[in-house]
């Protein structure tokens, strides 16, 4: 699915991110799997990752998030009507993380989550713009976020070291300049077998195990080749140049990944989001996280290009093209 934003202007005009307190080194994890700081960092460029404690739950991290991207929109909570919550690690199937933190918030809004695995974040953005821009809605909360440690195998290094929790929110409503300029979306269901979590619903297991089962070796082919077919599909659609873009935040995977886009792309590096260092992969706290960071630094100046591409379980993948607006930033 690709298309180029035809209708009212729709933009971010608040952004709030929140980790857990606890840091987890690579050190630490050696203490768990046979590993080194060094095999991590050579292999992934993570030398750190936020782990939730014991009790913590995705809405205790998310909702943070929430508040501090209302609080940053100057809106209140009774004035969303819309609630995406994108995770793959809800407090509970039902009732759903988003009812709860709408509720949480003082909110009554419509709410849903989405799952999308990594892709979550992008694939929640496009369908809040949708609503905004169709006016089923006026102004929405999205928010991405995961608690992957809670579906871990703490055996498996191939996993063990990838992964981290976090989340991130944003705002969306009209806006009177810049917006999303377009979306492309897309799903392989083919290679889903590749990055599955089974056990975890109808479908029955002879032994579920019910925790994060990945084929890295394809998983990295398929993550390689949609990073940058999806960002080269929505700057096409758009009618832009990679030379156009101010802001490129690719999905925190794996750093090995982003310099193999980097480089596809011909995107220069220091227009580059990275974080992975920092955080890990927190799936559809990702994106957000990343965000924060490049508006920290000053990047997400008003009129800036930005870039977003994400890519997940599914396996999904999914693009987006901001101008970025004077209240987002």
């Amino acid at each position: 699915m690709i298309g180029a934003a035809n209708g009212p202007q729709i933009g971010i005009t608040g952004l709030g991110v929140n980790v857990p307190e606890r840091v987890v080194t690579n050190e630490e994890l050696a203490r768990h799997v046979d590993t080194t700081d060094e095999w991590i960092v050579e292999r992934t460029g993570i030398r750190e990752r936020r782990m939730a404690s014991e009790g913590e739950a995705l809405t205790d991290i998310a909702l943070p998030a929430a508040r501090a991207a209302l609080a940053d929109a100057g809106v209140d909570a009774s004035e969303i009507d819309l609630l995406i919550s994108a995770t793959v690690t809800p407090d509970m199937m039902f009732p759903t993380s988003s009812a709860l933190m709408a509720d949480a918030l003082g909110s009554e809004a419509a709410a849903y989550d989405l799952l999308a695995g990594c892709t979550g974040f992008m694939y929640a953005v496009a369908q809040a713009y949708g609503m905004l821009a169709s006016g089923l809605s006026r102004r929405a909360l999205v928010i991405g976020g995961d608690v992957l440690s809670s579906i871990l195998d703490w055996n498996d290094r191939s996993t063990l070291v990838l992964f981290g929790d976090g989340a991130g929110a944003v705002v969306m409503e009209p806006v009177a300049k810049g917006g999303f300029l377009g979306f492309e979306l897309g799903a392989d269901g083919g290679g889903g077998v590749n990055l599955q979590l089974p056990g975890s619903g109808s479908r029955k297991f002879e032994h579920p195990e019910q925790i994060l089962k990945m084929n890295g070796r394809e998983v990295y082919k398929f993550a390689t080749r949609v990073l940058v077919s999806s960002a080269e599909a929505v700057l096409a659609e758009c009618g832009r140049t990679i030379d156009e873009i101010d802001v490129y935040v690719p999905h925190q995977a794996n750093k090995r990944i982003i310099d193999h886009a980097v480089g596809k792309l011909g995107v220069p590096y220091e227009r580059t989001v990275v974080n992975v260092d920092r955080f890990g992969n927190t799936s559809s706290g990702s994106i957000p996280l990343a965000l924060a960071d490049a508006r920290a630094d000053g990047r997400l100046r008003p009129g800036a290009l930005v870039l977003m591409t994400g890519m997940g379980a599914g396996l999904t993948w999914g693009s987006a093209l901001l101008e970025w607006s004077e209240a987002g930033g």
